[in-house]
């Protein structure tokens, strides 16, 4: 994508929110951790996130001073002055006690992927070459940081029977995402679809995505992978 935008002067903008801590080896051999690679990157602080603060949050990065300024100036009202609004901006200022948070928790995230890493690697081991579960791909060029664990189920699974027999017993799952972006209604007349999109069609009925965060123990994951063999 890097390479084919360069060609066309176009900018790339990087979606860093589920990848923070992560990184991506290049076919020259040089390493990049995720959100440095492009223009500039956002990412998400929701509690949820890797790295994540107690309430909504959320950055942007970039390596180009000008670039800076201007997205400053647009996450605090399109001021660079104090009332002086040069742009038309928005109130998108994270909060002092959030900012704390985060300063305190980013010393941990290498720590925090290495844990998640952990979860995802005793699935892949617990669900490896059953027929009907594929674990996720994990690229020998990246380093996953594993914000989620989704995996497919073959087509004679029942995903929502399954997701209601785990509810039951108290594991949680999640579909990411139910429905893709070019069939949401908010699309319906203004996106424009070039070719078709089978794989995001073929896998969004199947994938389903299971609990996977820094605090799990052993005893959790051997009840959430027995529950989900016993149950498929």
């Amino acid at each position: 994508i890097l390479a084919l935008a360069a060609k066309h002067n176009i900018p790339v903008i990087e979606d860093n929110a589920q990848a923070i801590g992560g990184s991506y080896t290049f076919s020259s051999g040089k390493k990049m951790k995720t959100g440095a690679m492009a223009l500039m990157s956002t990412t998400s602080f929701f509690p949820s996130k890797n790295l994540g603060c107690y309430g909504d949050g959320g950055a942007m990065f970039t390596n180009d001073d000008a670039l800076a300024l201007k997205l400053k100036m647009v996450a605090n009202h399109g001021q660079r002055v104090k009332y002086y609004h040069d742009l038309v901006g928005c109130n998108s200022r994270l909060d002092t006690l959030q900012a704390a948070i985060l300063r305190v928790k980013l010393q941990h995230l290498d720590e925090y992927c290495d844990a998640r890493r952990a979860v995802a690697d005793y699935y892949d081991k617990a669900f490896a070459n059953h027929p009907k579960i594929t674990t996720p791909y994990l690229a020998p060029y990246a380093h996953h940081v594993y914000h989620q664990y989704t995996m497919i189920l073959s087509d004679d699974v029942d995903r929502a029977q399954l997701i209601e027999k785990l509810k039951e017993r108290g594991i949680p799952t999640m579909l990411y995402y139910p429905l893709a972006c070019h069939k949401q209604k908010a699309f319906e007349k203004g996106a424009r679809i070039f070719g078709d999109l089978k794989n995001t069609e073929w896998l969004s009925p199947r994938v389903l995505s299971l609990p996977i965060h820094t605090e799990m123990d052993e005893e959790q994951l051997k009840f959430i992978s027995d529950s989900v063999l016993g149950l498929i």
